[in-house]
């Protein structure tokens, strides 16, 4: 196993942002049929969960998530040096979505930034290379963005997805600090299995493929510009991978399941979370659950977890245990400890950036 381990960096922010558009399961009834979303909602646990406009993008949620912490933590701009934007659903093929955040939090040109293209694990990876970068550089504060609107690619015949999936942003601010605060992270992929989780249209691999849904093999419509989850596969990775190395992750950094304050694991489905609650003999005091509330919200889903629990609450110090599996196929986890007053509510809003057409055609600007 490969080990990050840091000190003297600290979480000092953290800041959520979803539609105001909620969706209750029983919406799906009509679509789906009152046996077939019942029998969906008691496997994956999700009740509700809320979906953005068309209008409002992955990167809108995310900036409205780090306008929302600047404002309420009283953050200077200019204190930024680096901007990491995680997302699956980008505004354009090109620029970066990350492009497009830091114009409109007006971050100084010295601020480098850049996309990270993953989604389940993408919140750990994230920030994997925030505390990498604060450890081997000058930089003293970089600002964490996630965003994914996952139904964008879900078909609305896919009854295994199209109910499962919501919309977020998040923010997280990283600093260095002259404490004590220790953080240790390790990372896996297994790009062999690349194709459990796809969406095999719509970039340039496959160009020209038809739009026509065909019936899959696991009884659902999908064309090849839709997201298509290999099921069992991706169960089966979930509940033998992913404990198998949080419990090599433990055993290296010599805790136990008692040490840690929460377990913010990526919200996939409940029956999942379940299994890996069993296999690892977590005290169900300790682990959170948000996907019956918001669904699965792909890179969101731990910092939603953290401000679902701990938002409103009252001060202390929390050793949090994080751990997202997914795309790729790609997995982590994190030991790190927050003072729970970093933790913003809930913010909900449907503002995204509104640019006319016409202004998308070639005309100079001001530099």
């Amino acid at each position: 196993m490969i080990l990050s381990e840091f000190d003297n960096i600290s979480i000092t922010g953290i800041s959520v942002a979803l539609p105001t558009k909620q969706y209750k399961i029983e919406d799906f009834i009509g679509k789906f049929g009152e046996e077939t979303v019942r029998k969906f909602s008691d496997i994956t646990g999700v009740k509700s969960l809320y979906r953005s406009q068309l209008t409002q993008t992955a990167s809108d949620l995310g900036f409205e998530a780090a306008n929302n912490l600047f404002q309420k933590k009283q953050i200077n701009h200019d204190e930024i040096d680096l901007l990491i934007f995680v997302t699956c659903k980008p505004d354009y093929r090109l620029p970066s979505s990350v492009s497009v955040i830091h114009k409109r939090l007006k971050l100084k040109k010295e601020c480098a930034c850049f996309d990270i293209n993953l989604g389940c694990s993408g919140y750990i990876n994230g920030l994997l290379t925030a505390y990498s970068l604060l450890n081997n550089s000058d930089c003293t504060k970089i600002l964490l963005v996630t965003g994914d609107t996952s139904i964008r690619t879900i078909s609305e015949r896919d009854k295994s997805s199209y109910m499962l999936f919501g919309d977020c942003g998040s923010a997280t601010l990283i600093e260095k600090q002259d404490t004590s605060n220790k953080a240790y992270f390790s990372v896996r992929s297994d790009g062999k299995r690349f194709k459990s989780i796809i969406v095999p249209a719509g970039a340039f691999r496959n160009i020209g493929a038809s739009e026509e849904e065909v019936l899959c093999a696991d009884d659902n419509y999908r064309s090849l510009y839709n997201t298509y989850m290999q099921g069992l596969n991706v169960f089966n990775f979930t509940i033998s991978d992913v404990p198998k190395m949080i419990k090599e992750f433990m055993d290296l950094i010599k805790t136990d399941v008692n040490t840690y304050d929460c377990f913010a694991f990526h919200q996939a489905n409940l029956f999942i979370l379940k299994k890996l609650l069993k296999k690892l003999k977590i005290p169900s005091e300790r682990f959170h659950v948000s996907i019956d509330k918001y669904g699965n919200t792909s890179s969101n889903t731990i910092p939603l977890v953290i401000a679902d629990r701990y938002a409103n609450s009252e001060k202390k110090d929390l050793r949090l245990f994080l751990s997202g599996f997914g795309i790729g196929l790609s997995w982590g986890c994190v030991d790190v400890s927050i003072d729970s007053d970093v933790i913003l509510p809930l913010y909900f809003t449907d503002r995204f950036y509104n640019i006319k057409i016409s202004d998308y055609y070639y005309k100079e600007i001001e530099l």
